[in-house]
C-alpha cells in the first residue's frame, strides 16, 4: 500500500510521468470492498483524470470483445530515445517483462486499438460520474 501511495504522489509531482490508462468496464463494475470503497475509487479516478499528465479511458461492455481480452498489460516508455519500450505483463504466478521488438509492437498495436475503441477521456469522466451515482 505504501508503494502505491508513493506512486500516486509521483503523478502529482514535478516532472510527473505521463500515464494513459484504459480500464475495462468490468473492473469498474465489480463491487470490491463495498459501496463506500467503490465510491472512493470512482471519485479518485475522476480526480486523477483531471491531471494534465493523466488520461483515463473506459472500454465499455457494449463494445464486446477487445484487443486486451488476454489480460492486463503496461507499456513502459522512457524519455531517453536510446531506451527501448518494455511491456510488463502480470499473471497468476509472477510477471514478465517483454522487450523483443515484435512482442512490444503487438502490445503497442493493441493499446492503440483500445484507445480508439474506448470511450473518450471526456466521456469516461461522465461514465465514472454515472457509476458514482449508481453506487
Amino acid at each position: 500500500v505504501a508503494l502505491r501511495m508513493q506512486r500516486q504522489k509521483r503523478l502529482r509531482g514535478e516532472d510527473a510521468p505521463r500515464l494513459w490508462a484504459v480500464l475495462d468496464e468490468g473492473a469498474l463494475k465489480r463491487p470490491i470492498g463495498g459501496p463506500e470503497v467503490m465510491r472512493e475509487q470512482f471519485e479518485h479516478l475522476i480526480q486523477m483524470s483531471r491531471l494534465p499528465n493523466v488520461t483515463v479511458q473506459v472500454m465499455p461492455f457494449k463494445f464486446g470483445g477487445h484487443a486486451a481480452e488476454g489480460g492486463a498489460f503496461s507499456i513502459l516508455r522512457f524519455p531517453d530515445q536510446d531506451l527501448p519500450d518494455v511491456v510488463y505483463v502480470e499473471n497468476l504466478t509472477g510477471a514478465m517483462y517483454l522487450d523483443k521488438r515484435d512482442d512490444v509492437d503487438a502490445y503497442l498495436q493493441a493499446m492503440e486499438r483500445l484507445c480508439v475503441d474506448s470511450a473518450t477521456p471526456e466521456r469516461t469522466v461522465e461514465l465514472l460520474g454515472e457509476y458514482l451515482r449508481e453506487t
